[in-house]
């Protein structure tokens, strides 16, 4: 019995650690080598594009989706859709995917430049080339280089704040069952024995 209870709050925290590495933003260091638009139909991957009724009509299966190739420091591509998020999940509030786009376009170096242009590339969302699932681009601006460090400060608050509450409530139950079921059920099971 031991190994259900272990496995199911194991399963609990991979299913909260898969979605806040989703969710919370991340950071690339990337040369942004091609941007394009694409229409798509999202099918059974759906769940991973934004809502379609950002500003789009809600009754279209197929959209125009913004796209941006990059090759990050370790020269493995990497493309990032461009959607916007509107007032949905995750909260971002991104209205301006054009004017993202046409950065990222101002923005585009080659490999063989004589001085490439980096960008840091904010982004949530995962990689997958076998579902076809594409991280969305939020933010880009230019750096001097590929060794730029990037301190995810967002991250860390929100994980911090996040900690902190999990704690409070954690202790906050453990005491409530010392004071107030185990005295029940000692009481209800005196005579058991």
């Amino acid at each position: 019995m031991g190994y259900v209870k272990w496995t199911i709050r194991g399963l609990f925290w991979l299913l909260v650690i898969a979605f806040l590495h989703y969710t919370l933003p991340q950071h690339d260091v990337a040369r942004i080598t091609d941007t394009y638009e694409k229409r798509v139909s999202p099918g059974s991957n759906a769940l991973f594009w934004s809502n379609a009724d950002t500003g789009e009509a809600t009754d279209v299966n197929v959209r125009d989706v913004f796209f941006i190739q990059a090759f990050r420091t370790d020269d493995k591509p990497m493309i990032y859709r461009n959607e916007d998020t509107g007032w949905g999940w995750p909260p971002y509030f991104k209205f301006d995917t054009s004017n993202l786009q046409a950065e990222a376009s101002d923005l585009i170096s080659k490999k063989n430049d004589a001085k490439p242009q980096w960008v840091v590339v904010r982004h949530y969302g995962w990689r997958n080339e076998f579902l076809s699932i594409y991280p969305n681009a939020v933010t880009i601006w230019a750096v001097d280089g590929p060794d730029v460090r990037i301190i995810p400060w967002v991250k860390i608050v929100l994980l911090t704040l996040l900690a902190a509450l999990f704690w409070a409530i954690r202790v906050r139950w453990r005491r409530f069952r010392k004071q107030r079921i185990e005295p029940k059920v000692d009481e209800w099971t005196d005579g058991w024995a």
